[in-house]
C-alpha cells in the first residue's frame, strides 16, 4: 500500500512538472527553454527581453525614488510605464536600424577611446581599470560584449543625431518678436477712485436685496463636507494637579540648566583673520582712513559675511581679544587681535546684557515642566490599559465615566483649528476615520491620547442664511460698490476725454514711467498691466477692482531698453528656441525611420515578462 502510494506520488509530481514546463513554453521559458529572446522587431534590429526588463526596470524604479514607495507591476502598467519602456526602446531600435541601413559605424580604435575615457572605468591613478569594467558591468547585468555593442550603437546613433540637427536654428525674426514682447515698456496716467470719491456710501442692504443676492450666489455661502465626532481625550495639563513635584528635583533641574539661567554679557561679532600682523594692520589702516570697509575686506576674499560671524559670544570665548573687544563701541570694527586662527579685525554688531535668573524666578516654570513631564508618563503608563477596555467593547461615553478622560464633540472640517483640532494627530485621525470604524487609542504632539468615533458626515451643502446673513450683507455691499466706483470712474472718464487734465478730477493720480508688462504696482488689480498693454496710444481706460476703480491713460509706446539683461534673456531665449527646433526635426526624422522600419511586436512576450516581474 505504501509502495502504490509512493508510485502515485512521483506520478503526479511529474504531471506538475508537465504543466509547469507548458506554461513555461507559453511564457517564453525565459530560463528553462530558451525559445523567446526578443519582445519586438523593429526593421532589422531585435529588442531582448533582457533590454525591455532593463529599461522597464529603470523606468518603475525612477517612480519609485520620487514617490519613497515600492512600485507592483499592475501599477507600473496604469502609470504606462510598460508601454513608455516599450516605445522608448522601439525609437533606439528604429534608430539602430536606420543606421545600419546607412552603413555608419565607429572603429575598434575610436570604441576604444570612449571605454577608457568613462570614469567609472578608471583606477585610483586614473587609467582603465579592467576590473572596475568588469564589476561596474556586473552590477548592471551585462557582459562585456553587450556593453561594448550597445556603445557602438550609441555613437553611431550620436553621429546620425549631429547630422540631422547640425546647424539648424530658427529664424532670428521669431526671437526678436518674443523679446521685444517681453521687454516692451508703457508710460501712463492712473487715477484712483477709492470709496472716498463717492458722494455717498452704498446704503445698507434690505431683506429683500439679502435674500435675492443669497439665492442667486448660494455657491458663495455653503459648508464645506463635515464630520461629526465624538472623542475622549486624556491630557498632561489635565493632570498637572494631581502629579506632586519636590523641591530637590526642581533644584537639581535648575542646576543642570545653569547655562540657560545664568547667561554672562556677551557680543555679537564678526571676525576676518589674516595671515599676520602686517596684512591685518594694513587692512586696519584702510579702514581707518576710508579706503576700504569690512564689509568690502570680506568680499575681496570671496567670502560672505556669514562666513565670518561669530554670532553672539563671551569673554571666555574670545581669550586674550576680549578685553578689547567688550571696550569697543557697537558698529566699529577694533584690531589686529589675537585669535585661534592668527590676528584678526573683529566688527561688534551687538550687545546683550548680563541674565541671570535667580531659582526662585525660575522654580514655577521648572516645577511645571517636570510636573508635565511625569503626567505624560502617566499617561503613556495608562494608554494601554485604556485601550483595551476600547478593545473589550467600551463606549467612548463609558470610557470617559471610566478613566476621567474628557468627553467632547465637534463638528469637524479641514478648517478646523480650534480646541482639540489644533492638533496634527487629531486632524490626521479625522480625516481619516470612516463610518463604522472602532475608536483606538493615539498619541498626540504633546503626549495626550484621544479617541474619536464617526458618529455622521455631511456633504457639503447651503449654509442657512440665518448664519450667513452677515456675511451676506458684507458681499451684497462690496458688489454694489464696486458697481458705483465703475460708473462714478467712467463718468470722470468722460470729463477726462474731454480736456485730459487729471488734476481738475480731484482724485489722486501718478505718472508710471517705462514700465513693462511684468512690473508690480501696489494696490491695483492683478490683470492691470495686461490691460494697459492692450491700450492705444492716448486713450482712457476704467479698470475696475475690488475696492477701487482705475482710470488709465496710456501715454506713451516704449521700446525695449536696450541692456545687457535683455541681451543675455535674447541669447538664452534664440538658444532655446534653436534646442527645441532641433530636438522637434529629430524627432520627426526617428518616427519617419520608425515608420519605416514596421515595428513588431510579440505581446504574448510582453504579457510573459510583466508576469514574471
Amino acid at each position: 500500500m505504501a509502495a502504490g502510494m509512493k508510485n502515485l506520488s512521483k506520478t503526479f509530481v511529474w504531471i506538475l512538472m508537465g504543466l509547469l514546463m507548458l506554461g513555461l513554453a507559453g511564457f517564453g521559458a525565459t530560463s528553462l527553454t530558451g525559445t523567446v529572446r526578443t519582445v519586438a522587431q523593429v526593421g532589422n534590429e531585435d529588442i531582448s527581453i533582457d533590454d525591455y526588463v532593463r529599461e522597464l526596470q529603470r523606468e518603475i524604479r525612477a517612480v519609485e525614488s520620487q514617490t519613497g514607495q515600492p512600485l507592483q507591476m499592475s501599477q507600473a502598467r496604469d502609470f504606462g510605464l510598460d508601454q513608455l519602456a516599450l516605445s522608448r526602446l522601439t525609437a533606439l531600435a528604429a534608430l539602430d536600424n536606420e543606421v545600419g541601413l546607412l552603413g555608419i559605424s565607429i572603429g575598434d580604435e575610436n570604441l576604444q577611446e570612449e571605454i577608457v575615457s568613462i570614469p567609472a572605468f578608471q583606477g585610483p591613478d586614473g587609467s582603465f581599470d579592467r576590473e572596475a569594467y568588469r564589476f561596474q558591468l556586473e552590477q548592471v547585468g551585462m557582459t562585456d560584449t553587450e556593453f561594448e555593442t550597445d556603445l557602438r550603437k550609441e555613437s553611431a546613433r550620436t553621429i546620425v543625431q549631429d547630422a540631422v540637427v547640425s546647424g539648424v536654428e530658427m529664424p532670428s525674426i521669431l526671437t526678436e518678436v518674443l523679446t521685444d514682447f517681453v521687454g516692451a515698456r508703457r508710460s501712463f496716467t492712473v487715477a484712483t477712485v477709492s470709496p472716498e470719491a463717492l458722494a455717498e456710501p452704498v446704503a445698507t442692504p434690505t431683506d429683500e436685496q439679502i435674500q435675492a443676492y443669497y439665492d442667486e450666489n448660494q455657491d458663495q455661502f455653503s459648508l464645506p463636507r463635515t464630520k461629526k465626532l465624538t472623542y475622549t481625550i486624556l491630557s498632561p495639563n489635565m493632570l498637572l494637579d494631581s502629579v506632586e513635584v519636590d523641591e530637590d528635583s526642581v533644584l537639581r533641574l535648575f542646576e543642570q540648566r545653569a547655562d540657560e539661567f545664568q547667561q554672562p554679557e556677551r557680543r555679537l561679532v564678526e571676525r576676518l583673520s589674516f595671515s599676520d600682523d602686517a596684512a591685518a594692520q594694513d587692512a586696519m589702516a584702510q579702514i581707518e582712513v576710508g579706503g576700504t570697509t569690512f564689509e568690502q575686506l570680506v568680499r575681496d576674499r570671496e567670502l560672505e559675511l556669514s562666513d565670518v560671524d561669530l554670532g553672539d559670544v563671551t569673554r571666555d570665548d574670545l581669550g586674550d581679544a576680549a578685553e578689547a573687544i567688550f571696550a569697543a563701541e557697537l558698529d566699529t570694527v577694533v584690531g589686529p587681535l589675537p585669535s585661534v586662527f592668527g590676528p584678526a579685525l573683529f566688527r561688534i554688531n551687538g550687545s546683550l546684557a548680563e541674565n541671570n535668573t535667580p531659582f526662585e524666578d525660575a522654580a514655577p516654570a521648572l516645577r511645571e515642566e517636570l510636573a508635565a513631564d511625569r503626567a505624560r508618563r502617566q499617561i503613556e503608563a495608562q494608554s494601554e490599559d485604556i485601550n483595551d477596555l476600547l478593545a473589550g467593547g467600551a463606549t467612548l461615553e463609558e470610557l470617559a465615566a471610566e478613566t476621567g478622560m474628557e468627553l467632547g464633540q465637534i463638528d469637524w472640517t479641514r478648517a478646523s483649528q480650534d480646541g482639540v483640532a489644533a492638533y496634527d494627530g487629531f486632524r490626521s485621525a479625522a480625516e481619516a476615520v470612516q463610518d463604522g470604524d472602532f475608536p483606538e487609542i493615539a498619541f498626540l504632539e504633546d503626549g495626550s491620547i484621544f479617541a474619536l468615533r464617526l458618529n455622521e458626515t455631511l456633504p457639503r451643502r447651503p449654509e442657512p442664511l440665518e448664519s450667513a446673513r452677515d456675511r451676506v450683507a458684507v458681499a451684497w455691499t462690496q458688489v454694489q460698490t464696486d458697481k458705483a466706483l465703475e460708473d462714478h470712474a467712467n463718468a470722470v472718464l468722460e470729463q477726462l476725454q474731454e480736456n485730459g487734465d487729471f488734476t481738475t478730477t480731484g482724485l489722486p493720480h501718478r505718472v508710471e514711467n517705462a514700465l513693462t508688462r511684468t512690473a508690480f504696482l501696489e494696490d491695483v488689480p492683478s490683470g492691470f498691466m495686461p490691460e494697459v498693454f492692450d491700450m492705444e496710444l492716448g486713450s482712457y481706460r476704467v479698470v475696475p477692482g475690488a475696492g477701487v476703480a482705475l482710470i488709465v491713460r496710456l501715454d506713451e509706446l516704449l521700446p525695449p531698453a536696450e541692456t545687457d539683461e535683455r541681451r543675455q534673456v535674447q541669447q538664452a531665449l534664440a538658444a532655446q528656441l534653436n534646442q527645441a527646433l532641433a530636438q522637434n526635426i529629430f524627432d520627426a526624422y526617428v518616427r519617419d525611420a520608425q515608420a519605416r522600419a514596421r515595428p513588431v511586436v510579440d505581446q504574448q512576450a510582453l504579457n510573459a515578462v510583466q508576469a514574471s516581474y
